[in-house]
């Protein structure tokens, strides 16, 4: 099979069936939910890592009992840090008065930015925000599908945190000109930017420039138009990278097993731009294509490169002697999945899962 070729589901169908009983397992021990989940991850890995040298009547117990040894060293390592918290010193600083002031002040922004958005995107907002409704209930509600519900939440986002920094200003933009070019920089809306020349606006508007640069910040990990964009550098990133890929992509409505799946994809991902990149980004977006629906995963980095794209593919191969999956495991649990690299200039991993409607 080639790099670009899609994947078969049958490779991984077995992972599938472990997903549900590992879940059970660990959450029997472990009440917090993405603990669970993240715990589901490692002991896939490890499992995967280690099917070329198990019988396939084995995977299932040593899937258990990895899951069990995961659990059991959380539980001592929480065990040992409740033994030794009398030595702690409680380090935090007092509430000041004036930070009290300042949180009011948020609080007052937020609401009065809220309601300068329209109802149809203030009811949206409350529901998934504040409600818990999630994008395939309430695109069930409007008629629509939940990627189309996941982007009008991400652009009424984009509205909100302007909103809410032109009311911390308390006063309004000095030009017709600054409120799209903030909305477009916030929404992270790169045509719509072009068609406004924001960055010739920003040169010549230092009242836009100063705002624009906590939508820039805060655009570096947050979801626009069914989007999150997450700069990879360290360990912390790749759980971060994790965390809001699967968040996104219970928006298009995955079941817990594929949500699993896909989580995994983007950690082995994000892993291999750690070792070996140092740095680089994973974009993670919902995509639609006819009547399916599906995330489409895109890793970069400036790095090294590899040299043989063949030997890194093959199944067991693992870059950096590790018991992750790699690249040859992530394309397994992908549907598409294509690698481009070159020597001294970087990779980009694309891959894509379409969700299974049952």
């Amino acid at each position: 099979m080639s790099a670009g070729q899609p994947t078969s589901g049958i490779e991984h169908d077995d992972l599938v069936e472990l997903a549900p009983m590992l879940r059970r397992v660990i959450a029997a021990r472990v009440r917090e939910v993405d603990l669970v989940e993240d715990l589901v991850q490692e002991t896939l890995a490890r499992v995967m890592a280690a099917r070329q040298r198990l019988e396939p009547r084995t995977l299932a117990p040593y899937a258990v009992v990895t899951a069990r040894n995961l659990t059991r060293s959380l539980a001592t390592n929480e065990q040992r840090g409740r033994r030794h918290a009398h030595r702690l010193i409680d380090l935090r600083e007092p509430v000041l008065p004036d930070e009290e002031a300042l949180r009011r002040e948020e609080r007052r922004a937020i609401t009065t930015a809220l309601g300068r958005l329209s109802q149809h995107d203030q009811e949206a907002l409350v529901a998934h925000e504040v409600e818990g409704t999630d994008t395939a209930t309430l695109a069930a509600r409007r008629d629509s599908t939940p990627g189309a519900v996941a982007a009008q939440l991400s652009r009424a986002r984009a509205k909100l945190r302007v909103e809410y920094l032109l009311e911390l200003e308390q006063a309004e933009p000095p030009t017709t000109h600054c409120r799209p070019v903030l909305l477009a920089l916030s929404a992270g809306d790169r045509r719509r930017q072009r068609d406004l020349d924001a960055g010739g606006h920003l040169l010549a508007c230092a009242w836009c420039a100063r705002l624009s640069e906590p939508l820039l910040d805060r655009r570096r990990t947050d979801s626009v138009a069914g989007q999150v964009r997450i700069p990879i550098g360290s360990d912390a990133d790749v759980v971060t990278a994790r965390k809001r890929g699967r968040e996104l992509a219970a928006e298009a409505g995955f079941s817990p097993t594929e949500l699993t799946i896909i989580a995994t994809a983007i950690s082995e991902i994000a892993r291999n731009i750690v070792m070996f990149a140092d740095h680089g980004e994973i974009v993670v977006s919902l995509v639609g294509e006819s009547s399916r629906e599906g995330v489409t995963v895109v890793a970069r980095d400036s790095g090294p490169g590899i040299p043989n794209l063949e030997r890194a593919l093959e199944d067991g191969y693992s870059g950096y002697g590790g018991m992750g999956l790699g690249l040859p495991g992530s394309r397994r649990l992908m549907d598409e999945f294509e690698i481009s690299s070159e020597v001294d200039k970087g990779t980009t991993v694309t891959m894509t899962k379409w969700r299974r409607d049952t």
